[in-house]
Formats: C-alpha cells, sequence, structure tokens
C-alpha cells in the first residue's frame, strides 16, 4: 500500500455531489485544494454512475482526471480490512464499494468525505465527516 498523500479520501457520493453541483459541492472542493484521494473502487463506482447518465467514457475520465485526485490502488490489506466490516456495518446495509472507501480511509489515516449521513453514526475508527 501506498503511504498517506493527503488527509481527505473521498467516497464516490462526494465525488458525485460534487460533479453534480448538488448541495455540499462546495464543502467537497474546498477538501481539493489541500489534496484529496479516492479508492480505486470508489473510481469506478464514480464512473459507473456517470456512464448510467448517458456520459461516455472519455468524457467521465476527463472529469474525473480534472479533479486532481490521487487515486489509490485497492489491495490486499484493504480487502481483509474490508471484509472484516462487514459485520460492523451490516445494520446501516452499506455496500462493499462503501466498505472498501471505509477501509482504505482507515488505512490511510485519512478523514472519509461522504454525502451519506448514515456513515456518521459509524464506530469503527475511521474519522468520517459529511458534505451536508
Amino acid at each position: 500500500m501506498k503511504p498517506p498523500v493527503n488527509d481527505w479520501l473521498l467516497d464516490a457520493s462526494a465525488v458525485l455531489t460534487l460533479l453534480k453541483r448538488e448541495t455540499g459541492a462546495e464543502s467537497v472542493e474546498q477538501t481539493l485544494l489541500t489534496g484529496a484521494s479516492i479508492s480505486s473502487v470508489n473510481l469506478s463506482e464514480v464512473l459507473g454512475k456517470l456512464l448510467d447518465t448517458g456520459i461516455d467514457i472519455v468524457d467521465a475520465t476527463r472529469a474525473i482526471e480534472g479533479l486532481g485526485l490521487t487515486v489509490v490502488d485497492f489491495e490486499y490489506p484493504h480487502a481483509l480490512l474490508c471484509a472484516e466490516m462487514r459485520a460492523s456495518t451490516r445494520q446501516l446495509g452499506l455496500s462493499f464499494a462503501d466498505r472498501a472507501c471505509l477501509a482504505t480511509g482507515k488505512l490511510m489515516k485519512a478523514i472519509v468525505l461522504t454525502a451519506d449521513r448514515a456513515w456518521l453514526a459509524l464506530d469503527i475508527g475511521v474519522e468520517v465527516r459529511g458534505v451536508r
């Protein structure tokens, strides 16, 4: 695993909030000023959702690249921690991609930024902040 590049790790929902200019986009923009990362799993999620809206892969990729995010590869340690988090996050219905973000944030010792308010109730050793 690469050492942390910065203090912020963005969930797919935070990136989509910014790209769609939804409420909370300003909070996401502030993290980009100091540098932010995204898990490769969440990057795939963002790209997939953009493709679902009819944006082609070239334009979707350009939109993401324009944000200047550092992509953190999802590796073996992430997979182990993600699996361990399954039981402790089950009550909130977190997806694999959600847990991948949280596991990456925990390993990076980063602050995870999300638009998913349910994450704010988690007590799993990861600092989570909401965009709204």
